[in-house]
C-alpha cells in the first residue's frame, strides 16, 4: 500500500549543511523530539522542505547539495540575496518580537535600504520561493504542514493556485493579544493568508483565543467555538500542546555513565542543594530576573547562604547581534554582583555558563536537581519543564515555572507557578520549593510525569495530522453540499402534492424590500413588509393546509405591526416569545437565562451609536443590536472592531452570551439563542394549540437572510432528523404537558432549505433577493387561487 506524502514546511531543515568540496557535503541531524516525531509519522512518507542553513550560489554546488539532502528526506530551499532582510529582518526583527510582546522595533535610522517595507518585501518574496519548492515537488494528495512564522503567507499561496491542497499551519510562539498584534502593519495580510489554511494549531489556548480575537477585530470575522469563519469559509482552530520524546530522557537517566555524571556532580557542589536553570541567552527567558529573585532569597534566608547553588546553562544564540550581546553582559554582571555579595574563598551561589552541554551530562544534572526554575518572560512552551520532569530519579524535586510560559497550562497542576515579573513572589516560591516535604514532592512529580509520558511529541503530530484529515474530510463532504438555486417549479409542484405544510419565513433581508441601494432610515430597525406580500401573505395564510411562522430577531411590536393582521405564527427575538395572530404572547424563556448584562451592553452601544454617524442600535428582552448599514462602510467596521474589545474587556467578559458580528451588525444575546435551538419549542406550541392535528407535517420550506449561528435551522428539519416523535416533555407557558403525536414526515423531495444572497450556507438552495420570494410566493398563492 502507498502511503501519502507529508510535505512538512519550516525556515530550517533537520540537518545543518557543511561543504567539504565542490560537489561534497557533510551534515549533523538536528537534535530533538519535533524532528523525530515529523519524520516519524508512520503512516505518511515525509518530506521536509527548508532552508539548508548555508548560502549556496553555484549551480553545481546546489545540485550536490540537493541530491546529498535527497537522500534524507531532504528538499532545499535557497533563499540566497533575501535571507538577510528576510530572517534577521522581518521574522526577528519584527515578527518575533511583536509575538513575545516585545513590541514593533523601530526602522533603522543608519541604512535608508534598511526598511519596514524592504523586509516585508523580503519577506514575501521569500514565502513566494518557498512556495515554489512546494509546487515543484507537490503531487496530488500530498498533505502540507506550514511551521511557524517565518511562513505565513504560504498558505495563501498554495490554496490560490490549489484550492483542494490539504494545508495545515502551527505557530511554535505564542500568538499575542489582538492589542499588541495589531500594531503590526501588515496584520491582515497575515491573518487572512493563515486563514486560507485548513487547520491552524497553537500551543495553549491562550495563544489561540488571541489569535481568534485578533482575526474578530481586525478583519471583521465570525468565530465559533471550533474556529474561524471568514468570507463564508471556515477554518479550524485548535490546540495542540508539544512535548517530547520522553522514553529517550527516561533511558538515557538510567545509563550507567549518566549514573556517573550524578555522583561526580553531587560530589562537585558539596552537598548544596541544587537550583537549575537552562536557556537559551534569550530576552524573553527572564535570566536576569531569575538572577535577581535568587539574590533576593539570599539577602532574606541568611542561613540558606552557602547551602544553595544556583547553575545557570545559558545555551548561547545569535551571535553577533547587539541585544543578545546586551543581556549577555548584564547576565555577568548581575552574577558577579551576586557572588561578589554572598560568595568566599570556597564557593560561589551562582555558576553561569555561555555553552550548551553533552546530553548526558544534561540528563544527570535534571536528575539530581532540587529546584528547577523557569522564568520565561513569554514563551511558546518551553521544554525543558518536560525534560526535568522525566529525568527525575529518587528523592523529587520541584518545578518552579513562570505563568507566561506554554507549558504552565500543561504542567502548572504539578509546579510552583509564579510571576516573573515579581521578584518577591519568585523568591519565596523558591524558599517553598526548598523545604517542601519529600510526600508533596512526590505528589507534583506524579501529576507531571503522567502527563509528559501520555503528550509525547508524537503524539503531538499525530493529534495534528489525525485533526487536519477530519477537517478536509468533512470540508470535502460539505463541498459536494453547495447550494443550487431553488427550482421554484419543484417547490410549487410537491407542495401542490402535499397535505400539511409548514413555511418558516424570516422577516429581514427575506420579506422586506431590498436593501441595496437603499437611504438611511430614520425608522432604525422599525422594519416593512415588502409592499407586493400583504395580500399575498394572507391568501397563503388562509389555506387550512398551510401553516406560516415568521421567525425573526426582531421583538414584539416589530412582527405585530408588519403580520397583525395575517392568519399565522409569530417568533420574536429568535423564538424567545411566540404567538399566534389571533391569541397572545407567550414566553418560551428558559427560567434560569441570566439578562443581567443587558444594560451594560446598552451602555457600550450607546456609545458608539453616538460616535458612528447613521448607526442605530435596538435592545430587545435577550438581545441587543447594533446596525450600521447606513454608516460610512469603512469607518462602522473599524467601530465594529473596537466595539468588540469594550464588550468583551466589560459587559460579555463573564456573561454566558455569544458575539455574534454580522456584515453590517454586531449582536449579543444569550447563549443558545438561535432560530434553530427556538424551532422544537414552536412546533410544540402549535400542536398544542391545535389538538385536532391528525395529519403528519409532509412538507416543510424554510426561506431566511440568516446569521451563520441561526443556520441550524435548515438543518433542523432535513429529511434523515424529522421523522419526530413529539413525546419527550415539553414546557410550555402553563404546567408540564406532553405531545405524543408524530408532527414531521417529510421526505427528501419535500424539503427545501433556502438562503436569501448566500451560497456559503447550510442550505440546500438559495435565491438572490427577497424580490425572488415574493415571486415564488406569487406562485404558491396562485396555486391556492387557480
Amino acid at each position: 500500500m502507498v502511503r501519502p506524502r507529508l510535505l512538512v514546511v519550516s525556515m530550517s531543515l533537520p540537518v545543518t549543511a557543511k561543504r567539504t568540496g565542490e560537489e561534497a557535503w557533510s551534515f549533523t541531524m538536528s537534535p530533538g523530539g519535533l524532528v523525530s516525531a515529523l519524520l516519524g509519522l508512520k503512516e505518511f512518507e515525509t518530506k521536509w522542505i527548508g532552508w539548508p542553513g548555508v548560502d549556496v550560489h553555484d549551480a553545481v554546488g546546489k545540485k550536490a547539495l540537493s541530491i546529498a539532502l535527497a537522500e534524507k528526506g531532504c528538499i532545499p530551499v535557497f533563499l540566497e540575496e533575501v535571507c538577510d532582510q528576510y530572517y534577521n529582518g522581518y521574522c526577528n526583527n519584527i515578527l518575533w518580537p511583536i509575538f513575545h510582546y516585545l513590541g514593533t522595533p523601530p526602522e533603522y535610522r543608519n541604512d535608508g535600504t534598511i526598511t519596514y517595507q524592504s523586509q516585508y518585501d523580503a519577506y514575501k518574496k521569500a514565502n513566494r520561493i518557498f512556495f515554489d519548492v512546494v509546487n515543484e515537488h507537490y503531487q496530488e494528495g500530498d498533505v502540507v504542514w506550514c511551521h511557524d512564522y517565518h511562513v505565513m503567507l504560504l498558505p495563501q499561496y498554495l490554496k490560490e493556485y490549489n484550492s483542494k491542497m490539504k494545508v495545515g499551519w502551527f505557530l511554535h510562539t505564542p500568538f499575542p493579544s489582538s492589542e499588541m498584534y495589531k500594531t503590526l502593519p501588515s496584520r491582515s495580510e497575515l491573518l487572512r493568508s493563515v486563514l486560507t489554511a485548513d487547520l491552524v494549531g497553537f500551543h495553549t489556548y491562550d495563544f489561540a483565543r488571541h489569535f481568534v480575537n485578533a482575526c474578530m477585530c481586525i478583519l471583521g470575522t465570525e468565530a465559533t467555538s471550533e474556529g474561524v469563519v471568514d468570507q463564508g469559509k471556515f477554518t479550524s482552530v485548535e490546540v495542540f500542546p508539544i512535548g517530547i520524546e520522553p522514553e529517550r530522557f527516561i533511558n538515557t537517566s538510567k545509563l550507567s555513565e549518566v549514573t556517573e555524571y550524578m555522583k561526580k556532580f553531587k560530589s562537585d557542589f558539596g552537598g548544596r542543594k541544587l537550583i537549575l536553570g537552562v536557556d537559551r541567552l534569550d530576552t524573553i527567558k527572564g535570566i536576569p530576573h531569575k538572577y535577581q529573585a535568587f539574590e533576593k532569597f539570599l539577602e532574606e534566608n541568611e542561613d540558606w547562604r552557602g547551602k544553595v547553588l544556583l547553575l545557570q546553562i545559558a545555551v548561547p544564540t545569535r551571535n553577533g547581534i547587539g541585544e543578545y550581546q546586551k543581556i549577555k553582559d548584564q547576565c555577568h554582571g548581575v552574577v558577579g554582583r551576586i557572588n561578589g555579595r554572598f560568595g568566599s574563598i570556597s564557593s560561589v551561589p551562582i555558576i553561569h555558563l555561555d555553552c550548551s552541554i553533552h546530553f548526558h551530562q544534561l540528563c544527570a544534572l535534571y536528575a539530581i536537581t532540587d529546584v528547577l526554575l523557569v522564568t520565561s518572560l513569554r514563551d511558546g512552551m518551553n521544554l525543558v519543564s518536560s525534560e526535568f520532569v522525566a529525568c527525575q530519579k529518587g528523592e523529587k524535586g520541584v518545578l518552579v515555572l513562570s505563568e507566561f510560559a506554554g507549558a504552565g497550562q500543561s504542567l502548572g497542576a504539578g509546579a510552583l507557578l509564579v510571576n516573573p515579573w515579581n521578584i518577591k513572589e519568585v523568591s519565596n516560591a523558591i524558599g517553598e520549593a526548598l523545604i517542601m516535604s519529600p510526600e508533596e514532592k512526590e505528589k507534583k512529580h506524579q501529576i507531571n510525569f503522567q502527563y509528559v509520558k501520555t503528550h509525547s511529541t508524537q503524539q503531538w503530530a499525530d493529534d495534528f495530522m489525525n485533526k487536519l484529515n477530519e477537517v478536509t474530510s468533512k470540508a470535502e463532504l460539505e463541498t459536494g453540499k453547495a447550494p443550487h438555486e431553488l427550482p421554484q417549479h419543484d417547490v410549487v409542484q410537491q407542495y401542490s402534492k402535499s397535505k400539511n405544510r409548514l413555511l418558516i419565513l424570516g422577516f429581514y433581508g427575506t420579506l422586506t424590500k431590498p436593501n441595496k441601494n437603499q437611504e438611511r432610515k430614520d425608522e432604525g430597525m422599525n422594519l416593512e413588509l415588502h409592499p407586493q406580500l400583504k395580500e399575498r401573505l394572507k391568501g397563503l395564510c388562509s389555506d387550512p393546509k398551510t401553516t406560516v411562522v415568521v421567525l425573526s430577531r426582531s421583538e414584539k411590536s416589530v412582527l405585530d405591526q408588519n403580520f397583525g393582521e395575517h392568519d399565522m405564527w409569530l417568533a420574536a427575538e429568535n423564538g424567545m416569545f411566540l404567538r399566534h395572530t389571533a391569541g397572545e404572547w407567550v414566553t418560551k424563556m428558559p427560567e434560569n437565562m441570566n439578562l443581567e448584562w443587558i444594560d451594560g451592553v446598552k451602555q457600550v452601544f450607546k456609545y458608539f451609536t453616538e460616535r458612528t454617524p447613521g448607526s442605530y442600535f435596538q435592545a430587545s428582552e435577550t438581545s441587543v443590536v447594533w446596525n450600521y448599514q447606513y454608516a460610512d462602510a469603512e469607518f462602522g467596521r473599524a467601530q465594529a472592531k473596537d466595539m468588540l474589545q469594550h464588550l468583551w474587556a466589560g459587559p460579555t467578559s463573564n456573561a454566558s452570551v455569544d458575539v455574534v458580528q454580522g456584515r453590517y451588525s454586531v449582536e449579543v444575546h444569550s447563549v443558545g439563542v438561535t432560530k434553530g435551538s427556538a424551532m422544537e419549542r414552536i412546533l410544540g406550541e402549535i400542536v398544542l394549540q391545535n389538538k385536532s392535528i391528525t395529519t403528519p407535517i409532509d412538507y416543510v420550506l424554510c426561506i431566511g437572510n440568516f446569521l451563520g449561528k441561526d443556520e441550524d435551522v435548515y438543518t433542523f428539519f432535513e429529511p434523515e432528523l424529522t421523522k419526530k416523535t413529539m413525546s419527550s416533555p415539553y414546557y410550555g407557558s402553563g404546567p408540564l404537558k406532553k405531545v405524543s403525536s408524530t408532527l414531521v414526515d417529510v421526505k427528501g423531495d419535500n424539503y427545501f432549505s433556502v438562503a436569501i444572497g448566500n451560497t456559503h450556507t447550510k442550505a440546500s438552495y438559495f435565491l438572490d433577493s427577497s424580490d425572488d420570494v415574493v415571486q415564488l410566493i406569487h406562485k404558491l398563492c396562485t396555486h391556492n387561487n387557480p
